[in-house]
């Protein structure tokens, strides 16, 4: 067998590379402008390698019975780690994947095939276009996952896109998003506000060192109209090798305490990690 090399293309959004994982035979980094986006094992979808893609995993396999098939919209496509994931973890699920990058839905198509049958669709569009042409009470989950470079895009943190993500979601539905920030998380503070508006069940999952305001890290935010399992996630995520804490009810309250949903008007990127923060050697 050929020995894997990486692979390079500059998009409409950035140079996107993948590299191979020289102890994982099938394994990949995405990288797009040099920030890490996604790594995904061919052999093994159900590996998830980045810390916060666990953590999504593991409010996904809290939801409803186990190995139930779920509709799912994946906003931020990446190499499709995740919709790898929910493919063998909840055989006939039907998912759809949207990425404004046309060019790394491409290149991951390409290189990075997808399983015959997998159920899932990709779609080269901008995020929140897309939601506000989806049907109404269509997916059981949103997971949103776009960066512009590293920076999450500003028309994605608003009030009116949080009703979107509500309209299309069925009512037991639940929406997740990969959020970055560090102290005084004026965003994660604003995003909870703008979500907590819309939803009446919030709960964070991060790293006790970045919610104490050490460093600059990932946030997982969950909302819902309904309670989810938060004693069962959090037992998940705290057996985790790099264990992360669930916040929620007064502590998160408290927490969000004088942060104001975000308008169309007002809104702004999630803020520029500090060099270093996600970058590879």
């Amino acid at each position: 067998m050929s020995e894997a090399v990486p692979v390079v293309r500059e998009t409409e959004f950035g140079v996107v590379k993948l590299m191979p994982d020289i102890d994982r035979e099938r394994a990949w980094l995405l990288t797009v402008d040099g920030a890490p986006q996604s790594y995904v094992d061919l052999d093994a979808p159900a590996h998830l390698e980045f810390e916060y893609a666990r953590r999504l995993g593991h409010v996904l396999d809290g939801l409803g019975e186990p190995g139930r098939a779920l509709d799912v919209v994946h906003l931020g496509g990446g190499a499709l780690t995740l919709p790898r994931y929910v493919a063998v973890t909840r055989p006939g699920s039907r998912q759809d994947v949207v990425d404004a990058d046309r060019g790394l839905l491409e290149l991951v198509a390409a290189h990075l095939p997808l399983p015959d049958g997998a159920g899932i669709t990709l779609h080269a569009a901008d995020a929140r276009a897309w939601l506000a042409a989806a049907p109404d009470r269509s997916a059981d989950v949103i997971v949103a996952d776009v960066f512009g470079g590293s920076r999450v895009p500003a028309h994605l943190t608003t009030l009116s896109y949080a009703r979107e993500a509500e309209r299309v979601l069925r009512t037991g539905g639940v929406y997740l998003a990969n959020l970055a920030d560090a102290a005084p998380f004026t965003f994660l503070r604003s995003q909870l506000a703008t979500f907590g508006a819309v939803f009446e069940e919030l709960a964070l999952v991060a790293e006790p060192g970045v919610l104490r305001g050490r460093r600059f890290g990932n946030a997982v935010l969950v909302a819902a109209h309904r309670p989810p399992d938060l004693a069962a996630l959090a037992r998940r995520t705290a057996a985790d090798a790099f264990p992360a804490r669930v916040e929620h009810g007064d502590r998160l309250r408290e927490f969000v305490a004088g942060a104001r949903p975000v308008r169309d008007a007002d809104a702004v990127p999630s803020p520029e990690p500090p060099e270093g923060a996600f970058g590879i050697g």
